[in-house]
């Protein structure tokens, strides 16, 4: 029997915008913080890393002011990658006003969160489903077919993710179990996800939301899931 990989999940509200908070922020992030054009877009961003920084930091016996992520991009080496540090493998993920976080000790995880609420249309349906995929939602309508579209685009943000690779994986790559069944990879045509080494699950996120974690493991895993507030 194999072990079981433990997965820690964090869901947060956005925070304010206040110094204790960008003090966190390291010079790097504090420009891309500034980047944003919209506040929202900033105050998502700004929670994801203080989330992380704390969370991890606890993990690790770091207080979060000590907690330097690299977030370089293995592509261009510009500092917009998905955050790293040695010791713990992390996903940040957020859509309206859900910021989550996963965390696993040295095992690649992805996490993606989605509201339903903007809907799945035909061309979006076409570019992130396979035929295989697509003729489970035909016989769907209204928001019976969003709900379970958002089941598929969920996992399989979760699994590129997880691989690192983001968009390089073509989401029709993937074949995934049904919206209605127990989340997990049935086929891939990409050398970087198997099925035996692969694990879903969905989440809880909300009242409309989606959201699922991927683990790159042949091991079960076993997810947590809970609210975190920021310190007072």
């Amino acid at each position: 029997m194999g072990s079981v990989i433990e997965c820690g999940v964090w869901w947060a509200l956005p925070l304010p915008v206040e110094p204790r908070y960008l003090d966190l922020l390291d010079p790097l992030e504090q420009d891309r913080y500034h980047a944003y054009r919209q506040e929202i877009d900033r105050r998502r961003f700004l929670t994801g890393r203080v989330l992380a920084k704390t969370v991890v930091g606890e993990f690790l016996g770091r207080p979060p002011e000590a907690m330097k992520f690299d977030a370089t991009c293995e592509d261009c080496g510009k500092p917009h990658g998905r955050p790293r540090i040695a010791g713990a493998r992390f996903s940040i993920s957020h859509s309206g006003d859900r910021i989550g976080l996963a965390v696993t000790t040295d095992t690649p995880v992805g996490l993606d969160v989605e509201t339903t609420g903007r809907g799945a249309d035909d061309s979006l349906i076409s570019y992130s489903l396979n035929e295989t995929e697509q003729a489970d939602l035909a016989g769907l309508a209204g928001e019976e077919r969003v709900q379970a579209f958002f089941r598929y685009w969920t996992r399989k943000e979760a699994l590129m993710k997880a691989t690192g690779r983001g968009l390089k994986i073509p989401l029709t790559s993937m074949t995934l179990s049904g919206p209605g069944e127990p989340a997990r990879l049935v086929a891939s045509a990409d050398a970087a996800l198997r099925p035996e080494t692969t694990r879903l699950a969905d989440l809880e996120p909300g009242e409309g939301y989606r959201a699922a974690i991927a683990v790159l493991t042949a091991d079960e895993i076993k997810v947590t899931e809970r609210r975190w507030d920021a310190p007072a």
